[in-house]
């Protein structure tokens, strides 16, 4: 069985990396997409556990060959997704969880037409401020800042297959492990499965019940 892709979405404060992690060691046959990046290891940062590091020209390169489905800059280092890996964790059956942005997110569902996107809110922007502020790290003016950064993003989550409110870690988790479950169980990508177990059940011919 070909596995799947599964984008999850959300403005910094709203627990998306923990919400991965939770997801992550609750279910099998889930992998995790590692970017490539361009910035050098941090402590003890491995690659290919953590990032695979490359060098400037490098990821040209891969730009150049159309290897990346997706990348962008951030604070002066890039950072991309890496399309052969995409296929050969899927090829071996394997569903793959992807932490990136919307615009990504666009690139991912027009190369990868099946993949689901999973965008996370938080329950208010009163919330939001609230989390942002609990850091201890930023200025009231780019806290301002990264709130209405957070609401223009927020607002693509319109067009995203599943919206979940980070209201309640748990339930959130479940959310999420909620649509990776069910969409495993579509027909399209159990027919496969079903077909190897009943050869001909999915193509034959609705029998009425004898009484």
């Amino acid at each position: 069985m070909t596995g799947r892709l599964f984008v999850i979405s959300a403005p910094s404060g709203t627990g998306k990396s923990t919400i991965i992690r939770k997801v992550r060691g609750g279910l099998d046959r889930l992998a995790y997409s590692i970017s490539h990046t361009t910035r050098p290891p941090r402590g003890s940062e491995r690659d290919g556990v953590d990032y695979y590091f490359v060098d400037r020209a490098g990821f040209d390169r891969m730009i150049a060959q159309g290897a990346l489905v997706e990348w962008a800059e951030v604070y002066g280092a890039y950072y991309g997704t890496s399309v052969p890996e995409l296929e050969r964790l899927t090829r071996e059956g394997l569903d793959v969880l992807l932490d990136i942005d919307h615009q990504g997110a666009r690139n991912i569902r027009a190369r990868f037409t099946d993949a689901v996107l999973i965008y996370l809110l938080p329950p208010s922007l009163e919330a939001l401020e609230a989390r942002l502020s609990g850091r201890g790290t930023d200025s009231p003016e780019s806290i301002r800042s990264r709130m209405e950064k957070s609401y223009r993003e927020m607002t693509h989550c319109a067009w995203y297959d599943y919206i979940v409110i980070n209201d309640d870690l748990d339930q959130a988790v479940a959310a999420v492990r909620a649509v990776i479950v069910a969409e495993r169980c579509r027909k399209g990508p159990m027919e496969e499965a079903v077909s190897k177990i009943y050869p001909s059940l999915l193509k034959a011919p609705a029998v009425p019940l004898e009484t």
